[in-house]
């Protein structure tokens, strides 16, 4: 099965509000080589794998491989329009909280976006 076009795929997918763990996951399409960074994350998840597990087996499905690249956490402030990134994953690492911010800041230009490494 030839896997769709990754422009298909969301870039960040994360909970509407609250303070959550989160992963940042490098999908690539098989045989050309391209990949794409995506974050992903959710209140439900108690660890990082979680997150990881349930999303690379959807991209499986779909004809993608799916890279763990990194972990930490996220405080979305709706209300406020904040959401800061900050921590990391003892299973995975810290996730580059850069490239994860501005893939956020893309899908939410009207929030004030921000990044630690500080912090669990």
């Amino acid at each position: 099965m030839a896997a769709p076009d990754l422009d298909q795929i969301p870039d960040v997918d994360i909970d509407p509000d609250g303070v959550f763990k989160y992963v940042l996951i490098r999908v690539h399409a098989a045989p050309a080589g391209q990949s794409k960074e995506i974050v992903r994350g959710y209140k439900w998840a108690e660890y990082h794998a979680d997150i990881f597990d349930k999303v690379s087996g959807e991209m499986q499905q779909k004809g993608y491989g799916c890279e763990c690249l990194g972990g930490g956490r996220i405080s979305h402030q709706s209300q406020d329009k904040k959401i800061h990134v900050y921590g990391h994953s003892v299973g995975f690492g810290r996730a580059q909280h850069s490239i994860s911010t501005e893939k956020i800041k893309a899908r939410y230009p009207d929030y004030d976006v921000t990044w630690s490494d500080d912090g669990y």
